[in-house]
């Protein structure tokens, strides 16, 4: 549905900075050449402590972080073939997460019934995804679609972010395209306006109007002459978890979003620049491009937000009854969002059976499919915003 693009004052209702994740969805944990053959990482997803590792083979594991012995971290542990070892008594564990042997029980002696949570795993873009819901929904459930990774045309620069925050306020700052001021000495945008609202089940789309003008902002392709004022229109994609933001042609931002706790936030990010060389020069350059591009540009953009995130979440632990105002509709869309995701999951999994017990089955459906990030051209109605009532989830 369509929403209105009015910037209106708006009281910030302060439950979105206290939900949880819906844990039905891809979640990004590592980058994938961090983890080598024999070695094990130990992870965690919005406060699930889990241990991954990659066997000889090259296959990838993921167990809960917890020896169902006496508890031990399994990642102090060892790689022995496909088994995971404890490192406390060697009771080793396989990919399942079933106890497969006891080095000390004699070999006539039955095995004990013991195992540690598994969880789906797979390598994609050099992410490895951890999926920490219903086992159930993960096969019909996708890492978003990033078409940009194989083209050759696109120079993809790896993002790494950490935030010591809640992931809430780290999704509003790529949803908020007016903080352009914060990053002005950068030669970042300017002159910003809202021009697109839409918003659907689990996901929000906005489009901005946004100006460009300097050197660096022509060697991007964000300005045609370095000089000149160039206006670009730059479309924000947030399909709960993650973000996909593109700029006409010019760049592809992938934003994937990993909350590992109440005030920790990571995020694996994927940036793909249009750069204005011939295919056989870029592919030589690259190697050094990359990193230049990083260290001399988009590093100092990141710790910007990073100081400005970091900030915000303090206050709001110094004082969680304080009440903000937000005049960005798209703001208040994306809040109301990651409410309902976490209210959806908590009513559908505590949803009892006939036997009175809960559900496993009855998790919320993932908004998932192998284009994630894309968004439906489908007609849309009109909502006017209205300031969020006092009695209201955020």
């Amino acid at each position: 549905m369509k929403l209105a693009t009015t910037l209106t004052s708006h009281t910030v209702r302060n439950a979105v900075r206290e939900v949880g994740i819906n844990p039905n969805y891809w979640y990004p944990v590592v980058w994938a050449n961090d983890l080598k053959p024999g070695e094990i990482i130990p992870v965690v997803i919005w406060q699930q402590e889990i241990a991954i590792y990659r066997d000889e083979a090259n296959n990838l594991y993921a167990l809960e972080d917890a020896c169902p012995h006496k508890g031990v971290a399994l990642h102090k542990g060892e790689v022995q073939g496909p088994n995971l070892v404890c490192p406390y008594h060697g009771w080793a564990l396989n990919g399942d997460g079933k106890l497969v042997n006891i080095p000390y029980l004699p070999s006539q002696q039955k095995l004990p019934c013991a195992n540690a949570r598994s969880y789906p795993i797979q390598e994609k873009y050099n992410i490895i995804w951890i999926f920490p819901g219903n086992p159930s929904l993960a096969e019909n459930c996708y890492p978003p679609d990033v078409p940009e990774f194989t083209d050759p045309d696109w120079l993809m620069v790896p993002i790494p972010g950490h935030f010591q925050a809640h992931f809430s306020i780290c999704n509003e700052n790529t949803m908020d395209v007016f903080h352009g001021f914060l990053h002005k000495e950068l030669q970042g945008w300017f002159d910003p306006v809202l021009i697109s609202l839409q918003k659907g089940e689990g996901e929000v789309c906005a489009d901005y109007q946004v100006s460009y003008k300097g050197l660096l902002s022509k060697f991007l392709g964000l300005s045609e002459q370095g000089d000149q004022v160039t206006t670009k229109t730059v479309s924000i994609q947030y399909r709960y978890p993650h973000y996909h933001s593109s700029l006409e042609g010019v760049s592809s931002l992938y934003l994937m979003r990993l909350p590992v706790g109440p005030s920790f936030t990571r995020s694996f990010s994927l940036l793909f620049l249009k750069i204005r060389l011939p295919q056989w020069l870029l592919t030589i350059v690259k190697p050094v491009l990359v990193p230049v591009i990083w260290n001399l540009f988009l590093k100092k953009f990141l710790d910007q937000d990073t100081e400005m995130i970091e900030s915000e979440q303090r206050n709001y632990l110094a004082n969680p009854q304080r009440r903000y105002l937000e005049i960005n509709p798209a703001i208040i869309a994306l809040q109301r969002v990651i409410v309902k995701q976490f209210q959806q999951y908590v009513q559908q999994s505590n949803q009892p059976r006939n036997n009175g017990h809960q559900d496993s089955s009855a998790m919320p459906k993932a908004v998932c499919s192998s284009t994630i990030l894309r968004t439906s051209g489908a007609n849309i109605a009109t909502e006017q915003s209205q300031p969020i009532k006092e009695n209201s989830i955020i």
